[in-house]
């Protein structure tokens, strides 16, 4: 889908919640979020056979995102502006009162007033918060990119290699490979997850930048990642194989004062005919397990049968 007619279908979507707001005779927060989840899964729903762009992912993303963080400020404010109106009544019944006889059993009543109204705005502000955290953790789960490295994920990678599978045929050479971060646990052991995620993002960035425009990079789970290389040869895929392992060995990432080197290991198989989703992705982990058991920081290449 291009972005023109992303835009045209985000435009659409956006007239059409304005109509029903203008109709209703009583709009609401709650309304409103059912009218864009059901926009959302509309998106969501629509073909996948072809994920042409990574910022187009982003775009549907993030304008789902900013709606919800739209109406988690507005109920925020609401619930501000609430506090800041009983507080005022609360002062107001003090400033009337400081200099008269103190009725206890009245005071008693108020603050009994003024604590349950209190009570009952945080309760409906807790409760628009969770409303809203279920639907980050559902748009998280339905979006095509992984939110630690924000490259595409694995659940986009089965949609493109079902996609590509179900032609049975392809008019060039797709390769598939297979990358896994060597010795990746002992940098958690020796300087903890938040480290290990920093040389998660690095490595998603070293490779963005190694990749040409029609690659396609995903994080595959923990410390794999897959790559897809569209259009190219065998020569030319073992040239960016060895570009991507001399870029990966040569830069170095600074973590708190301390310079962190990392190695990946590859494994590398090629598209053929009829090829399934899981024989592909198997043929790559089995080239990846011998780069593995052959000293890491390389590449071994797995065809189909022997060839």
């Amino acid at each position: 889908m291009k972005k023109d007619d992303l835009k045209s279908l985000v435009t659409q979507i956006y007239n059409d919640t304005i109509k029903k707001i203008d109709s209703s005779a009583e709009p609401s927060k709650e309304l409103l979020v059912k009218d864009l989840i059901n926009a959302a899964n509309l998106i969501q729903s629509m073909s996948n056979e072809q994920i042409t762009s990574l910022e187009e992912t982003r775009e549907i993303v993030a304008k789902s995102y900013k709606n919800i963080a739209e109406q988690s400020i507005a109920s925020y404010q609401k619930t501000n502006c609430s506090f800041e109106k009983l507080t005022k009544e609360h002062k107001k019944v003090f400033d009337k009162d400081k200099n008269a006889f103190i009725n206890l059993s009245s005071m008693k009543d108020k603050l009994g007033t003024f604590h349950n109204e209190m009570l009952n705005e945080v309760q409906q502000a807790n409760e628009v918060i969770s409303q809203l955290t279920s639907e980050v953790k559902r748009l998280e789960k339905s979006s095509n990119i992984d939110s630690l490295t924000q490259i595409f994920n694995r659940g986009a990678l089965d949609k493109y290699l079902t996609s590509i599978c179900s032609k049975n045929s392809l008019k060039h050479e797709l390769h598939l490979l297979m990358l896994d971060i060597d010795d990746f646990k002992k940098i958690n052991d020796i300087y903890g997850h938040a480290a290990g995620d920093k040389v998660l993002i690095f490595l998603s960035n070293l490779l963005r930048k190694t990749l040409r425009d029609g690659d396609k990079l995903f994080r595959y789970g923990g410390e794999e990642f897959t790559i897809i290389l569209n259009r190219i040869e065998n020569n030319s895929c073992m040239e960016i194989t060895q570009r991507i392992l001399k870029s990966v060995s040569s830069n170095r990432l600074i973590y708190k004062g301390k310079s962190l080197s990392i190695t990946v290991s590859i494994g590398s198989t090629v598209y053929y005919d009829g090829d399934t989703p899981n024989e592909l992705l198997e043929r790559a982990d089995r080239a990846l397990y011998k780069s593995k058991k052959s000293g890491k920081n390389q590449i071994n290449v797995e065809l189909k049968n022997g060839i």
